[in-house]
């Protein structure tokens, strides 16, 4: 399965009041994994940025006066998350503003109809009851270093809310690996390509036991055979 987790910054809380998306971060996963491919871009909202909104952020008018409009990136952001689950903590805000950009737009349809949502809020709400589940005190509880979180950022947070979201639902994670891209696999637009090792690197060393190690390990079966019948290393299938 290919799941998108994804974070927004904005100029405000609502839409419904002018405020815009300013700032967009993706990480991509394949099968519970981390690709190494992701989607990052700043966006021009054409309005100021609100006092509180830059605290919490800290991106700036003067920061985003030359950054493309969400017109200019939209068609490339869809053909990213089309298709995939996104993953997105408090859901809701992400989602309400990313229709209304395109809708400003027009001619996309709502997000809903062409991803899945997974709302790792509500997630975490069920998991942990009577509990604050933010995403700074989600890091606390699953033992995930975000000491290099000093203001929200978009691609940085869904980096860290995908580590959060594997360790939460129970898979392994592969912490950090979306940070570690060589800067020759980005294609362009911002998107990094998957990362593939070489068919030549060297091969793994195997440690194989030693003769001495052999003979306890089968003086070892001896003793478990003749307390509690043949073991199951010495079953033949």
């Amino acid at each position: 399965m290919r799941q998108v987790v994804l974070d927004t910054e904005t100029t405000g809380i609502d839409p419904k009041q002018g405020h815009r998306i300013i700032e967009i971060g993706c990480v991509e996963m394949i099968g519970r994994k981390l690709t190494n491919r992701h989607f990052h871009v700043y966006i021009n909202p054409d309005r100021e940025v609100e006092e509180e909104a830059f605290k919490v952020h800290g991106i700036s008018n003067e920061f985003l006066a030359d950054k493309p409009r969400f017109h200019e990136i939209a068609q490339e952001f869809f053909d990213f998350i089309k298709g995939a689950e996104l993953i997105i903590h408090n859901a809701p805000f992400d989602i309400g503003f990313m229709d209304h950009e395109f809708a400003r737009i027009g001619g996309y349809p709502k997000t809903a109809e062409v991803c899945g949502v997974f709302d790792s809020l509500v997630y975490a709400r069920k998991k942990h009851p009577g509990q604050k589940n933010n995403l700074d005190i989600l890091c606390k509880r699953y033992g995930i270093d975000n000491s290099h979180r000093e203001l929200h950022g978009a691609l940085l947070d869904s980096e860290i809310l995908a580590d959060v979201y594997l360790l939460m639902t129970g898979g392994q994670t592969s912490l950090g690996l979306a940070n570690h891209a060589d800067s020759d696999s980005k294609e362009e637009g911002g998107v990094e390509a998957i990362r593939r090792f070489s068919a030549n690197r060297p091969a793994l060393k195997i440690i194989r036991a030693s003769e001495s190690e052999l003979e306890m390990h089968e003086a070892r079966l001896d003793l478990i055979d003749k307390k509690s019948g043949q073991s199951l290393w010495r079953i033949k299938h």
